[in-house]
Order: structure tokens, then C-alpha cells, then sequence
């Protein structure tokens, strides 16, 4: 898809990767293990690990993901991280990391604003663009802002985002 108005590689997904905490994500490895190369998704990636999810999204998808950075996790309250990748938490750590996974292959160019995304824990989040940004509001009326679109993975494509998105529940 070159129909991406001028837009670099990196921002319509094209074929040869995008770097992303300082390793390049490639569509020829799955979302994980692009993620796990990721200097700024170390926290998801050990949260994932914690949820028992790794096997779930190396599968054949094609799965959506909004990948907060470290960033994005250390803007939590103090300790939250911490406790929620305890097995006794393990329940709501996999609601909060599945709400940031919607079914499907979808593209930044796709999202219009006020469309809502059925996510797989259930809720959904409301997409919000403003001119060439594209952000996501939470179910508790939190907002996210996409800062790396498009990172094609052979099983799908994740969104690098800058804020932890919460579900309702």
C-alpha cells in the first residue's frame, strides 16, 4: 500500500521494518518476538510473560496491538507494575493487557475518528484523530497517543503508544 499521502515507510508499514527501541521490527517475526528485541517495551514484554499470553499472540492472529513503552507504564502509580505481574494478580493483569489487543490486522490509516474498537478482553476503546495524530480513549476516559504507528509483525501489526490504557472492569 503506497496510497499512504506522502508518508514515510515507517509510517504506512512498509515491507523493510521500523526501529523501534533501538532494534529494527521486522514483518518476517511475529509480534512478540519484534517486541522482545524493544529496549522500550521491556515492562510489557515481562508483563505479557506473567500473563501467560507469549504463545497466544505468537500465534496466527492477526492480532492488533497498542504497545505501551516503559514510559507508559512508569506514568502508573508507584508499585502498580509490580503488583499486578504477582501470580496472585495474574486475573487482572491479563484483562488490563488484553484490553490493549483488538482482533484483526488494522492500520493507522484505517482508524477514523469516533470509531470504536471491540478490544479482546471485551471493552472497547474509542479512536480520536487530530490531524496527523491518532490517540485512544480509554473506558475510563483516559487517553493514549499512537507515537509509533504501524509495526507490521508477520501475525499482525502493533501501535507503540505512549500511556497505559485501562478497561472499565
Amino acid at each position: 500500500m503506497k496510497s499512504g499521502a506522502g508518508k514515510s515507510n515507517a509510517s504506512n508499514g512498509a515491507a523493510g521494518g521500523i526501529m523501534v527501541g533501538g532494534a529494527m521490527m521486522t514483518p518476517d517475526k511475529d509480534i512478540v518476538t519484534n517486541a522482545i528485541a524493544s529496549n522500550d517495551h521491556t515492562t510489557l514484554v515481562a508483563a505479557v510473560k506473567a500473563a501467560d499470553l507469549v504463545a497466544t499472540l505468537q500465534g496466527p492472529g492477526p492480532f492488533t496491538v497498542f504497545a505501551p513503552t516503559n514510559a507508559a507504564f512508569n506514568k502508573l502509580p508507584a508499585g502498580t507494575v509490580e503488583t499486578l505481574v504477582k501470580p496472585e494478580n495474574k486475573a487482572t493483569l491479563t484483562k488490563i493487557l488484553t484490553y490493549h489487543v483488538v482482533p484483526g490486522r488494522v492500520l493507522a490509516m484505517e482508524l477514523k475518528d469516533g470509531q470504536t474498537l471491540t478490544t479482546v478482553q471485551g471493552e472497547t476503546l474509542t479512536v480520536v484523530k487530530k490531524g496527523n495524530s491518532v490517540m485512544l480513549r480509554d473506558a475510563k476516559g483516559g487517553t493514549s497517543t499512537v507515537t509509533i504507528p504501524n509495526v507490521v509483525s508477520s501475525n499482525g501489526v502493533t501501535h507503540v503508544i505512549d500511556t497505559v490504557l485501562m478497561p472499565a472492569q
